[in-house]
């Protein structure tokens, strides 16, 4: 996809892409700069240490990594 930087150097993020990535109005995004190319990435919260009876298990962190969504 293709877009244009406007007069105040905002960009549009496309809806299709915006959905895919589940980008809301007031999200905060990381920019890096790699070589020629600027990469967009949201930036998330990480999520809090999990306790409780099975936390010296590794099972939580297991079941986490099962569920962690899959990069397209």
């Amino acid at each position: 996809m293709t877009g244009r930087i406007g007069a105040k150097g905002q960009v549009v993020i496309p809806k299709a892409l915006r959905d895919r990535a589940r980008l809301q109005p007031g999200d905060l995004v990381e920019f890096v700069l790699r070589g020629e190319e600027i990469v967009l990435a949201a930036a998330r919260p990480s999520p809090a240490p999990l306790g409780g009876r099975f936390s010296e298990t590794g099972m939580a962190a297991r079941l986490l990594e099962d569920r962690a969504p899959v990069p397209r």
